[in-house]
């Protein structure tokens, strides 16, 4: 099948690579490249290294320009493959291909519609978390699924999450564009009673507060990322908890209570609203990551308070 992808950041990488082992890949279409580090340098989109690796024409645009359509219609691809490329196709774009345009979506449709679903699904608690081969429409993550894919949350952070969706979503995008080709596919429009709504992540929302219970904070660390790190201040001292778990015995000690932490040998532990949130490695202000024992040994006090950035 001859098809064009469009993708940018990692999560579309594998999508594309399994693509490229079965279809004919016509055209890749990515966004430019961009500062995407901190070394403040213009980068390939991780799916334009990959195509470039694979020796598969790139289109680099952030918007449907005249040029990037002629572009598209001189691919004569039978179906558009998108997978997060971050751009709102028009419908020239959606009806151009004679199979139409299909979305990897990294939720289980229709629970976590939008832009942040491998973080909210962390958040919430969910057991298991999933992707969605969908039709593009006009609203947000709406249009009808033909295929779906599951795997257990567990203990995963959102990195660790997202790896495994982007393989599983790559896997079922290749083994469902035949099935689409021959007119077997089965579209399961979505129930509007069962939707939520997955909006972006607020940088606030991931800081770490004694007044939630210590497994609500240990998700929002696993949730948490460069872009939205879980942080808090403990004895003054702000800092990034990079890992984290919920304890609800000191294991021979008692937890500190709510609001407070004590560093116990080589244990750090914040009281919460119900049980203690334990840090495992930690990222000071302006400091490399470390283990945070290591970390706790700077502190001049080993007990003391604890909460939220102000």
């Amino acid at each position: 099948m001859r098809v064009v992808f469009m993708g940018t950041p990692a999560f579309a990488v594998p999508s594309l690579t399994a693509l490229a082992r079965e279809h004919e890949v016509a055209l890749v279409v990515t966004r430019p490249d961009a500062v995407r580090s901190r070394g403040k340098r213009l980068e390939p989109s991780p799916v334009k290294e990959a195509a470039l690796e694979l020796g598969l024409p790139v289109l680099e645009t952030a918007r449907m320009t005249p040029e990037a359509l002629e572009a598209l219609r001189d691919a004569a691809a039978d179906i558009f493959c998108v997978a997060a490329y971050g751009c709102i196709l028009p419908d020239a774009v959606l009806t151009m291909a004679p199979l139409g345009c299909v979305n990897v979506h990294a939720s289980l449709l229709p629970r976590w519609r939008g832009a942040a679903p491998i973080q909210r699904a962390i958040l919430a608690g969910d057991e298991v978390a999933g992707v969605s081969i969908m039709r593009i429409g006009h609203g947000v993550d709406t249009g009808a699924y033909c295929a779906q894919a599951s795997t257990p949350v567990g203990e995963k952070g959102a990195d660790e999450l997202t790896r495994d969706l982007a393989e599983l979503g790559g896997a079922l995008l290749a083994r469902t564009l035949p099935t689409i080709a021959a007119g077997s596919a089965v579209w399961t429009e979505q129930d509007e009673a069962l939707v939520t709504h997955a909006a972006k992540i607020a940088k606030a929302e991931l800081w770490l507060d004694p007044e939630a219970d210590a497994p609500a904070n240990a998700r929002r660390v696993r949730a948490s990322s460069d872009a939205a790190p879980a942080r808090c201040q403990v004895g003054g001292r702000a800092v990034r908890a990079v890992r984290a778990r919920a304890v609800e015995s000191g294991e021979g000690a008692p937890l500190p209570a709510q609001g407070t932490y004590a560093v116990a040998g080589k244990r750090v532990l914040l009281g919460c609203a119900a049980g203690a949130l334990e840090l495992i490695e930690v990222k000071p202000d302006g400091k490399r990551q470390m283990g945070a024992a290591a970390w706790a040994a700077g502190l001049r006090d080993k007990q003391g308070t604890w909460g939220p950035l102000s």
